[in-house]
């Protein structure tokens, strides 16, 4: 465990180093420049055609070669709300300082146009596998759109990979600390339970996956929010201190070695960057593969629910996740990690009633993310084995073996090798991404060109 632990944090230095910082902004901002900021701009349209239209039927129309829009949404939103929200901003703020949560913010505002383009890329080079459905996700705009097979392959075998991780122990992880931190379940109960839950939903395909993450996502979103937004009320005074820790900790050039108070910019930046991805998938080129699923015709409609995810999981979420966890005041006491980190600090703020309500939104946040991911892994197997479906099948069994070694192994080398697989994937798919991005803002044009043509014609 040791050697692996050590070539492990030797490959994430230089992944997540400045470079791949430099790589994130540098990218982001250029997209933003480039379509004229729209998660500014287009912010009030983005809303009306999102979560405040999620009711409309169009939203729910499906057919034979896909999902509905929301439930390809939902099933994303299963992968971005995740851990990442609760754990993972845990982890951003004990290993990194407050000031994490800002850089989680600036990787959210530029990570929303990234996820954007990665979507409507997503939707306009995707195929159809052997049954009729749609599939699609950075391999198949790098391959179809790129031309670039090789590279393509490496985002898949990278992110087949992260899917065992990132999306599966991780998550098993952190529901296996918050139950027995709170409720004293033993692990090994909780991943023979977890097993049996996955097993019997994941070995359905895409459609089951996405049937139980239509119902279950927007009851864990509600649950979290609604306990998060209570706490914050309550501890309203402890805000503005809290804001102006975050602030001030964001831009503090102490060394790391200072303790509480001397994070330093660069581990703050680190730590907000990686954890923030981990939080709404911007750059990763995950969310992309289940919104390719969607039948949705339109590439730019479907996108904007990208730029929706990224704001509701990080800008909202996470925000009001940290706010609490900061309020708590154990994130620098060295006692508690992950999960069981944010659990404490709400039950600081909520005696009772927060764990118990922060130990139930872990649980339903990590198992939609497994779900989530799943589906991910299957289709990167897909992709690598010309879309073989016993191939397909013996990765189901293997990711269900996962759920269980996630559930018993060491959460520090968990998250850190997660971290690792995430960063590789970025990679390829920002290339990706930046390559093909005269056919996004070509699309985007026309859809906002015949928006207004629309509407000229109502007047």
């Amino acid at each position: 465990m040791e050697l692996i632990s050590k070539i492990n944090s030797a490959i994430n230095g230089v992944v997540w180093g400045p470079i791949m910082l430099v790589l994130l902004i540098g990218v982001g901002l250029y997209l933003s420049v480039r379509l004229g900021f729209p998660q500014f701009a287009k912010f009030g349209y983005m809303m009306k055609n999102t979560i405040l239209g999620a009711f409309k039927k169009q939203q729910h129309e499906k057919d034979s070669s896909g999902v509905s829009p929301f439930q390809a949404v939902t099933t994303a939103m299963a992968g971005t709300i995740g851990t990442g929200s609760i754990a993972g901003l845990a982890t951003a703020i004990g290993m990194g300082g407050p000031g994490a949560l800002f850089w989680m913010w600036v990787s959210a505002l530029l990570g929303m146009v990234t996820k954007y383009c990665e979507i409507v890329l997503s939707l306009r080079y995707r195929e159809k596998n052997a049954s009729g459905e749609w599939v699609g996700g950075p391999m198949y705009y790098i391959k179809n759109g790129l031309g670039l097979r090789w590279l393509a392959v490496l985002f898949a075998v990278f992110a087949m990979l992260a899917c065992l991780g990132t999306g599966n122990a991780t998550q098993s992880n952190s529901i296996a600390v918050a139950l027995k931190s709170t409720m004293n379940v033993e692990p090994l109960i909780t991943g023979i339970v977890l097993v049996i839950l996955c097993a019997a939903v994941i070995l359905g395909g895409m459609r089951r996956i996405a049937s139980v993450n239509e119902k279950m996502v927007p009851f864990m979103a509600v649950l979290f929010v609604v306990c998060s937004v209570v706490a914050v009320i309550l501890k309203l005074d402890q805000v503005p201190a809290a804001f102006a820790l975050i602030f001030r900790e964001a831009f503090n050039f102490k060394a790391a070695a200072g303790g509480a108070s001397g994070y330093g910019i660069m581990v703050a930046m680190h730590y907000g960057f990686s954890r923030g991805i981990f939080s709404n998938e911007a750059g990763l080129g995950s969310a992309p593969i289940a919104h390719a699923a969607s039948s949705a015709k339109d590439p730019v409609k479907q996108g904007l629910w990208g730029m929706f995810e990224v704001f509701f999981t990080t800008i909202v979420i996470c925000t009001l996740s940290g706010l609490v966890v900061l309020i708590g005041g154990h994130w620098n006491d060295g006692v508690y990690k992950g999960a069981a980190l944010s659990i404490a600090s709400f039950n600081e703020v909520l005696p009772g009633v927060g764990g118990v309500g922060v130990t139930l939104a872990t649980v339903f946040f990590a198992l939609s993310t497994i779900l989530g991911w799943a589906y991910y892994g299957e289709v990167c197997i897909g992709f690598l084995t010309n879309k073989s479906k016993k191939a397909i099948t013996v990765y189901r069994i293997v990711y269900v073996a996962f759920v269980f070694l996630g559930t018993v192994g060491e959460l520090d080398l968990i998250w850190s090798i997660s971290e690792t697989m995430n960063g590789l994937m970025i990679v390829p798919n920002l290339i990706g991404v930046f390559g093909l991005f005269g056919v996004v803002k070509q699309l985007t044009k026309e859809h906002f060109a015949a928006l207004d043509r629309s509407d000229k014609s109502k007047r």
